[in-house]
Order: structure tokens, then sequence, then C-alpha cells
């Protein structure tokens, strides 16, 4: 039996710079995928791409369910496998989806016209989706796709996936083998897991055709070489400067937000400040406001008691003070009669303690005293009351004077 051609190996240079270069794009063309996992998804496909030869990095686009169509990254290629000591190649695709490599990728089985989908089997669904437990218990970061494409190596290799359907010259009725129990043949050519050829079509499961792909056969053409070198290396200097830019950049702002709290906290104590002047100039404009108000009082004194200076020899003391209206009279009765009382009150007590007068009348006398101090002194309280606002009115209507 004739054993089927190894794929040429990619360029792993080529592969490097193919990768840095799509993994690298900004705004709309960028892939979906997390920056801070682009370099272990870069890492994940170098390493898969050194180990499996056949499996290629390509950016295709992936429909889902849903309709919605998205650029992503993906390994198509083949994966090799032993069955019945004979090497074989089965045609895959794996995807990496836009959770990766936080999440499982997704794997389908390519077969090419002349295959067919082994039904039932353990691992893969008629439309070729693949379900291995090691899709299952994947476990971020430690999984990865060289382990992936081992546990399909091994798998396959126990029960392959895809038959042949090929004829051969001599029966015309197709022969799909092997069974799922092989039994020795006579002419094992006959008897034998799908070959895939060399180039087959773009997966039917995938929703889409490659967008760009690093070429297995390059250009022999130094100076297109070297372009696409000169390219390559020129993306990957921009992308440095833009990234130094950008931390340059974050640091800044960290810089203008620190000076952003700090002239806050000096807004607050300024506006703190500011209150604290206003709440005393209005206690100055009410003090002013007592100043005036009693300058007037005192003014209006003197200039009625000027022309008592001449005869001051012949004035009584308690006629030099005269009450200038009924309020002001009251008020001094009122006030005359408190003190009155608190000097009567303050005598009793002393009479009391001196045994004076009994202890029964000394309570009677002070209960009537202190009801008649409570009146006077209530009297007076009102009558401060309504001076105050006369006062008021009329130191108002002195300071409109003073404006107009």
């Amino acid at each position: 039996m004739v054993q089927p051609a190894s794929p040429s190996p990619p360029n792993p240079q080529l592969t490097q710079q193919f990768l840095s270069s799509v993994l690298s794009q900004r705004g709309p063309s960028a892939l979906p995928y997390s920056e801070d996992t682009k370099w272990l998804i870069r890492q994940h496909l170098v390493s898969l791409s050194a180990a499996f030869p056949s499996l290629e990095p390509k950016t295709a686009s992936f429909t889902h369910n849903d309709g919605r169509s998205v650029n992503l990254l993906q390994a198509d290629g083949t994966v090799p496998i032993s069955f019945h000591g004979v090497t074989y190649n089965i045609p895959v695709v794996i995807w990496l989806m836009e959770s990766y490599p936080r999440h499982p990728p997704c794997v389908y089985v390519n077969p090419t016209r002349d295959m067919i989908i082994k039904r039932p089997h353990a691992h893969v669904n008629p439309s070729g989706l693949v379900s291995i437990p090691y899709l299952q218990n994947w476990v971020y970061p430690s999984s990865n796709l060289v382990d992936l494409a081992k546990n399909l190596s091994a798998l396959f290799g126990r029960d392959p996936p895809l038959y042949s359907q090929r004829r051969p010259n001599s029966n015309p009725n197709p022969n799909p083998i092997p069974n799922p129990n092989p039994s020795p043949s006579p002419n094992p050519s006959y008897a034998r897991p799908a070959i895939p050829p060399r180039a087959y079509p773009p997966s039917p499961y995938g929703g889409g055709s490659s967008a760009s792909s690093v070429s297995r056969q390059h250009s022999d053409d130094p100076t297109e070489v070297y372009r696409k070198n000169a390219i390559n290396k020129l993306v990957e200097v921009v992308h440095g400067d833009i990234s130094a830019m950008r931390k340059a950049r974050e640091v800044e702002m960290e810089g203008m937000f620190s000076a952003q709290a700090v002239l806050r906290q000096r807004e607050e104590q300024l506006g703190k400040g500011l209150k604290e002047m206003q709440d005393e100039k209005e206690g100055l404009e009410q003090q002013l406001q007592m100043v005036l108000m009693n300058s007037d009082v005192m003014e209006s004194w003197l200039r009625e008691n000027e022309g008592k200076k001449a005869n001051s020899e012949s004035i009584e003391v308690d006629q030099v003070f005269e009450c200038l209206d009924s309020l002001s009279k009251q008020m001094l009765d009122c006030t005359a009669s408190d003190l009155a009382l608190e000097d009567v009150v303050y005598a009793l007590d002393k009479a009391v303690q001196e045994g004076a007068i009994p202890f029964d009348q000394y309570l009677r006398n002070v209960r009537l005293l202190s009801r008649e101090q409570f009146f006077h002194r209530a009297t007076a309280a009102k009558v401060r009351a309504v001076q105050m606002q006369a006062q008021v009115a009329n130191m108002a209507s002195r300071i409109s004077q003073f404006v107009s």
C-alpha cells in the first residue's frame, strides 16, 4: 500500500511573521481576541505549527448559528494517525473562537469529496464537529493546541472518523472501508482509512473561506521575500512604537488624574474658607447695625439734653434720665419693680435664716412675690421686642436715606 505523501513543512519565519501581523492589527480589521491573550495565542499556534507542520495557521470567516460572521484564526490541515501500523492523515480544522484560550477551540473534521464521516462515531457527529474529553476538560492556561492535536491523533488512531469511498478498477460497486470491525483483507489497498489529497477545499462547516494565510508554496524571488520581510518588520516596529506611546500617554493621564484630585481638594478648601468669610461678614454687618442703632439713640439723647448743662448744679440725679415714650417708661417701671422684688426676696431669705419670720410665712410671701416678679419680667420682654422692631425700622429708614 502506498503511504500518503507528507505535506511540505511551512516556513517557521513566515508563520511567525503572519501571526505577528494579524494579531497586531487595530481598528475594524482587528481580530476579536483579548489584548492580554494575543501573545499566548501566537505562542500556541507557533508551537502547533512546529510540532505538526501539516496544520497551517490561517484566518477565515466563521459563521455562528445566529448568522453572525466574524474573522477568526484557524489551524487548517491534517492530523497524522497510526491505524494498523500504517500512518494516515485526517483533515481537520481547528477554529480559535473569540474567547480562546480561556475556552476551548472548535474542532471540525474536514472530509474531502471522496470521504464520508463514520456513523455513528464516539467523538464526531454527522456535521463533523469533534467532541473529545480534552476539549470538555479544557483548563486555562495549561491546555494548549499541541496537546489537543496529540489527543486527536491518539483517539482517531483507535477509531478513524473518515472512510474512503473510492472504487477499485476491477469492481464497479463502491466499497467504503474499513468497517467498524476491520478484518484482514487480501488486498489492503481496498481497506484503508481516508487518505486526503495534498490539496483539499475549505471546511464546509466554517462558514467562509480564508481571508489570509501563510502560504506553503512561497515565491522564490528574493526581491519578493525581502519586500514581505521588510513590511512585516515595519509592522512590528510600528506596533512597538504605538505600544510605547500608549504607555507614555497612560503615565501622563495618571499624572493628570492626580493633579485633578489635588485641584478638587483645593477647590473644596477654598469653598469652605469662602463660606466662613461670608458668615463672618454677616455677623459683622449685624454688629454694625447694632452700633448704628445705639449711636442713633445716644445722639438723640445728647441733642435733647445738651441745654441742661448750664443748670447741671440744680438738676437732681433721679431726673437726669427721662423716658422718651410710654414704652420706655413702661420698661423702666417693670425693670425697677423686678429689681425691687429681687431685693425683697433676698431680705426674706436672710430673715428666715436668722429666725425673724416663721418658715410658712416666708414660703407664702416668696410665692406671692415670685408671681408678681414673673409678670413684670414677661411685660418687660414684650416691651423689649416692640422696641427692637421699632429700632430696626428706624435703622432701615436711615440706611435707605444713605443709599439714595
